[in-house]
């Protein structure tokens, strides 16, 4: 049992001594504090964070985090300054309200930080570190650049909680400063307040699709303008049926108080979705053409759950759900069909996981054939793809599995310039390869992943991937898998001095 003992400097963390007291009580008095307070090795690694620091963060437990560095968890886009900040602190030097930059959830916040060396014995074993949030606070400092305001006090005082709050609390404390929807505790504490006040109400999770991508590419404040126009059209489409909150980073909340019957669900979800108003449009980033999407889990109070922690967990759920599913979707909890989901199990492999599996299938016995038959239910199933076809130097599409389709696809050389081509609207197939195109709409397929199958300028064919569902939108790590497998097909097939043309 023992804790750190801080010394009198006015440090939010001062240079840590050891002393004796309850291991219990020390946990109840960290978990209580709001700071995000943190504790590592020499090395530089966790061993420890509080309660306030895992929800800072969105993590259930600090298993995600222990033994690993800030570089392993890739919170910062220019990581080495923290290092040296910590690695001077680990020369015995404190520092006190430094301020930084973290990324979380694909938004890049700021904070201030307080770190100190922890000794033991006389020498310095690790350090430990406070940070708090000063985004909103810069954010309306600095006028957050024409921040938008999606809810005035006259339209928040119809419901209860707000109508009580705002008799202490001011608008600007409600909002979230970029997006002007509901700031996440106000929102989730508006949940809370339904919930306790018996009212019937669907609680939806928005998560929009490859915002990363958007920020990487285009920079943090195109990622804001995203935000804030999604935010906007989402606010403006839910109207007086209930309220949109900001969940954090690229996260938003619904409350649905209208819609709590499946079709009444399904049909409020399919027009957010069909409208191009709030997903599935385009937006220009620098002139170029951004397609935005986004994946929603949805639940209904109380039909689903009767209390806010199992009603929250239901609808992480089926967002993971739609996520597995390949994203561009919204996901409605049914009992019958997703009682069972366990997020554990929707989260895909890692892509090395993925590539060990498939190495020990096509090494296996039998035909090049026989082993990429054995190898396909893998495939499948970690790219939510029903069919995988092949195309031979003969230019014939073929069925993999089943050998039955014989078309004539041989435009489709004029398709690939990489090694991998995806698409999700199948518009780039039809003017590119017209009879590709008339050949997968037959079958009914709407996204493919094509993958050549070629080794040392040799085209041996092509993969593809094929999904039924409109607007699947494909990750990087799925175009990484698949450009995998046709290299390993390529591979084996020049071993066994096999063709796909054979097939």
């Amino acid at each position: 049992m023992r804790i750190c003992n801080f010394d009198e400097s006015d440090h939010a963390l001062a240079t840590v001594d050891y002393m004796i007291i309850n291991t219990e009580l020390f946990d109840k008095i960290i978990d209580t504090v709001q700071d995000c307070v943190f504790w590592k090795d020499k090395d530089r690694r966790f061993i420890g964070v509080n309660k306030a620091f895992l929800d800072f963060y969105g993590f259930e437990s600090d298993k995600v985090l222990i033994g690993k560095t800030d570089e392993d968890m890739g919170w910062h886009n220019d990581p080495e300054p923290y290092k040296q900040d910590e690695l001077r602190v680990l020369a015995g030097e404190s520092t006190y309200k430094v301020p930084g930059k973290c990324v979380i959830r694909g938004e890049e916040r700021d904070i201030i930080a307080s770190k100190s060396p922890v000794y033991e014995n006389g020498e310095i074993v690790g350090l430990v570190g406070s940070f708090i949030d000063v985004t909103e606070t810069l954010r309306k400092e600095k006028g957050a650049f024409n921040a938008q305001i999606m809810y005035d006090r006259e339209r928040l005082k119809q419901y209860p909680y707000f109508s009580k709050l705002m008799d202490e609390t001011g608008l600007d404390e409600i909002l979230d400063s970029l997006t002007g929807v509901i700031s996440r505790g106000y929102i989730l504490d508006f949940a809370k307040s339904l919930i306790s006040a018996g009212t019937r109400f669907t609680f939806a999770i928005l998560d929009l699709d490859n915002f990363k991508y958007i920020n990487d590419t285009y920079g943090h404040r195109a990622g804001d303008t995203v935000l804030m126009d999604v935010s906007r059209n989402l606010a403006e489409y839910v109207g007086y049926k209930g309220l949109v909150g900001r969940f954090g980073g690229d996260e938003l909340l619904i409350i649905n108080l209208e819609d709590f019957e499946y079709d009444e669900k399904k049909q409020f979800y399919e027009k957010m979705y069909v409208s191009e108003r709030v997903l599935r449009k385009h937006m220009l980033m620098e002139g170029a053409d951004t397609f935005i999407t986004g994946t929603i889990g949805s639940a209904t109070f109380p039909d689903d759950a009767t209390d806010y922690d199992r009603l929250f967990e239901l609808i992480d759920k089926t967002l993971y759900r739609g996520k597995s599913k390949g994203r561009n979707c919204y996901i409605i909890y049914v009992e019958a069909k997703h009682k069972d989901l366990e997020i554990k199990k929707l989260a895909a492999h890692s892509i090395y996981d993925n590539m060990m599996k498939l190495t020990e299938l096509f090494e296996g016995n039998g035909t090049v054939l026989e082993r990429f038959k054995a190898a396909a239910p893998v495939i499948a199933d970690e790219l939510q793809v029903p069919e995988l076809f092949v195309v031979g130097e003969d230019g014939v599409l073929k069925n993999v599995l089943n050998g039955a389709v014989h078309d004539d696809v041989s435009d489709i050389k004029k398709l690939l310039t990489e090694g991998v081509y995806s698409e999700n609207t199948m518009s780039g197939i039809e003017r590119k390869s017209p009879k590709l195109y008339a050949s997968l709409k037959k079958y009914g397929i709407d996204a493919v992943i094509i993958a050549k199958v070629g080794m040392d300028n040799d085209d041996i064919g092509y993969l593809i991937c094929c999904s039924t569902r409109k607007q699947r939108l494909w990750q990087e790590d799925e175009c990484a898998l698949a450009y995998y497998v046709a290299k390993m097909l390529a591979l084996h097939l020049k071993l066994n001095s096999e063709r796909l043309s054979s097939w």
